[in-house]
């Protein structure tokens, strides 16, 4: 099942399993898609070095805000371009209201999509089957031939798989297409920046050339 919100080797799956694995400590939320140092797995993040930092600060300032809010919840807070990802759990509708309006007036926040469920907090078993999950994704989406894992950013929350980047509706559907084919997971949560084919190709477009210096003249 496929939802939508707003807007190679066995060797290296093994290494990006264990890899990501071992970055899930506590509630921290599962973010994935930077360079793997001597992996072979090159970044290439489709966000500026501004915004990637812009993001790290949204993140960090949603969660702070939003826990002072729900002191019972268990709330991640992951920001992509500017467009906030709410997950994990708040004990009410309310609560669950609240988070959101908060978190929607950080500072350079532009959109907010509200995936806490209204509930218990997930077990810690729970939660690690979630991260083998997404990790299990992330590594499908490495070993297609026809898609850039990096461009797409992977959550897991009680069996549902979010996907978050900036991509074209080709990768939208492809990633989304992988991460359904991932045994265990119940739903798929496209949190997509859809760009056209061309917005695509200009990002890794170098600038103009310089204008070549004219021919000295033979006298």
């Amino acid at each position: 099942m496929i939802s939508r919100c707003v807007v190679r080797s066995a060797a290296l799956r093994g290494t990006l399993l264990a890899a990501l694995l071992a970055t899930l400590t506590g509630c921290a939320p599962l973010i994935v898609g930077g360079a793997m140092v001597g992996g072979g797995l090159v970044a290439t993040d489709r966000r500026t070095t501004g915004i990637q930092l812009e993001d790290q600060s949204i993140g960090g300032k949603a969660e702070s805000r939003a826990a002072a809010l729900a002191t019972l919840g268990r709330i991640n807070a992951t920001s992509y371009n500017r467009l906030v990802l709410l997950t994990g759990e708040v004990p009410s509708e309310a609560d669950k209201a609240a988070v959101e309006a908060t978190v929607a007036q950080v500072e350079n926040v532009r959109a907010v999509v509200n995936e806490l469920a209204v509930g218990a907090n997930a077990s810690f078993g729970q939660r690690s089957q979630d991260a083998l999950l997404a990790a299990k994704v992330k590594a499908s989406l490495v070993d297609a031939k026809d898609v850039q894992a990096n461009a797409y950013r992977v959550l897991a929350e009680r069996g549902i798989v979010y996907l978050m980047g900036r991509v074209t509706q080709r990768e939208a559907d492809r990633g989304a297409d992988i991460a359904r084919s991932v045994p265990g997971v119940q739903k798929v949560v496209r949190v997509f920046e859809i760009l056209t084919e061309e917005e695509l190709a200009s990002l890794g477009r170098p600038g103009p050339a310089p204008a070549p210096a004219p021919a000295p003249r033979t006298p």
